[in-house]
């Protein structure tokens, strides 16, 4: 038997289903001539005949019900799959960020973006992990990295600061102690070693021991809360804590760093309208942020800096 077209077994699945070739050819983008001619092709390839031919149409013989029965769900299934992709193309996106960029930064703004454009439906996903836009349903991201993520387009969003951070508990029962130099304050270590590029900045020399280390931002900005230790802390994540008067930055000084905050998506999101109308908004707010957050005191980034960590 002659290998058998996808693109005839797709016609004839939308016959079989229809009972009606004119409808099937309009369905089609074909004349009912050019249809009909593919299915007898269809027909002599397997060398079945698959439809009786009668004035009111067309019917499934035993042979052709056969056929549908095998490969009906198959092209159900590919076009659920390119249903998904053109249904978020329009009005929805989905967008992954990290958890703590997440509640605070993206949520605190979206009551805005919603209220302008009340026909967008948002999916918002909260992970540490990468995307894998290959294989995952997901539009666009936020990250926080270097802007080196190979085959996405990567747009910048706004900078990073780091600062120490206290409650105000521990700054009370450390009344007296240097602010600037941190001697005597008892020191959380951060998920990026930053203590060494801030004493680089500031003088003198980091502690070899910290009363605590933490492989995560969150974990960290949470042991400083609780008066733990002082930590250094990201801007754009321990600025609602900072605003509500939970911690407290030590000193004037805030040290940018080499990290930023990006938007990333693949090629195929380029054409989603949904994607251009947040990629506008999220620039317009990052671009708002960056001139409302810049820190009074700051220094340039490290010549050495340490690797990326969420």
């Amino acid at each position: 038997m002659a290998r058998v077209s996808p693109m005839l077994l797709q016609q004839f699945v939308l016959v079989a289903r229809l009972g009606n070739l004119s409808r099937a050819a309009e369905q089609a983008h074909l004349t009912v001539s050019a249809l009909s001619h593919q299915i007898r092709q269809l027909e002599q390839r397997l060398e079945r005949r698959l439809f009786e031919r009668g004035p009111r149409g067309v019917r499934l013989t035993a042979d052709g019900r056969q056929l549908l029965d095998a490969v009906g769900h198959h092209f159900d299934g590919i076009e659920r799959a390119l249903a998904m992709y053109r249904d978020r193309c329009h009005d929805a996106l989905t967008l992954s960020t990290t958890p703590g960029v997440m509640s605070s930064w993206l949520v605190p703004r979206l009551p805005g973006l919603v209220a302008a454009h009340p026909e967008l439906e948002l999916n918002l996903q909260s992970s540490v992990a990468l995307v894998d836009f290959a294989r995952e349903p997901v539009d666009a991201a936020l990250r926080y990295g270097r802007g080196e993520w190979p085959g996405l387009h990567v747009e910048k969003l706004f900078d990073e600061w780091i600062a120490p951070v206290a409650a105000p508990a521990l700054i009370e029962r450390m009344a007296g102690a240097d602010v600037e130099d941190l001697a005597d304050w008892p020191l959380l270590g951060d998920p990026g070693e930053r203590w060494r590029d801030w004493f680089a900045l500031v003088g003198g020399q980091p502690q070899r021991r910290y009363v605590a280390q933490f492989d995560s931002t969150d974990a960290l900005h949470r042991a400083a809360l609780e008066g733990m230790g002082v930590a250094l802390g990201r801007m754009v994540t321990a600025r609602p804590l900072i605003d509500a008067g939970l911690l407290r930055v030590l000193g004037r000084r805030h040290l940018r760093i080499p990290e930023a905050y990006y938007l990333v998506y693949p090629p195929r999101s380029q054409a989603c309208t949904a994607l251009v109308t947040v990629r506008r908004w999220l620039h317009e707010r990052a671009a708002e942020y960056a001139r409302q957050a810049s820190p009074p005191d700051f220094a340039a980034e490290p010549a050495a800096a340490a690797p990326a960590c969420d």
